[in-house]
């Protein structure tokens, strides 16, 4: 059985991207996306392959599993301070536009959850994914420089996500 075809590491990547879309780790949450995952690696398995790219026999992969998903959350709750403050200023200090930043990840599913990642959290959204250029909006542009906003915005869920995924 190959890495791509392997029920376990299917299973286990579509309960870890529910709930990243979720946002939630609430046992009713946990529950849903378990059952959902399961019926759906019963039913279709190995017909998504690239779920199987997660590098499952690399403990160096779970580790970095835990970092993003930690990284992850803490973005978000900084994110969501971050767009308060700003959504309650009197001047409501916003200077949205669209950046261009670089990936360095080849597996599709990691430039997949790159994308998720970047538009879950509050004040971005992947507007567009062109091969390694990914166009972000971007609420509050801190920089239009390519290499800044790539380190602001890519960079900390990148470290992960290549690990994981390549």
């Amino acid at each position: 059985m190959t890495q791509a075809r392997h029920p376990g590491v299917q299973f286990a990547t579509l309960l870890l991207f529910w709930l990243v879309l979720n946002g939630s780790l609430a046992f009713d949450v946990l529950i849903v996306g378990a059952i959902a995952a399961a019926v759906i690696t019963l039913l279709l398995p190995g017909a998504i392959p690239f779920f199987g790219q997660f590098r499952a026999g690399d403990p160096r992969a779970w580790a970095a599993a835990v970092g993003y998903f930690t990284f992850f959350f803490t973005e978000l709750v900084k994110c969501n301070l971050r767009i308060a403050a700003v959504v309650l200023a009197p001047s409501l200090p916003v200077s949205p536009g669209i950046v261009k930043v670089r990936t360095k990840l080849r597996s599709p599913m990691g430039r997949l959850l790159l994308a998720n990642s970047i538009t879950l959290t509050p004040g971005t959204l992947t507007v567009e994914m062109d091969g390694e250029w990914f166009y972000i909006h971007w609420v509050t542009v801190e920089s239009p420089d390519i290499d800044k906003a790539t380190s602001d915005i890519v960079a900390g869920f990148e470290r992960y996500l290549e690990v994981m995924y390549g």
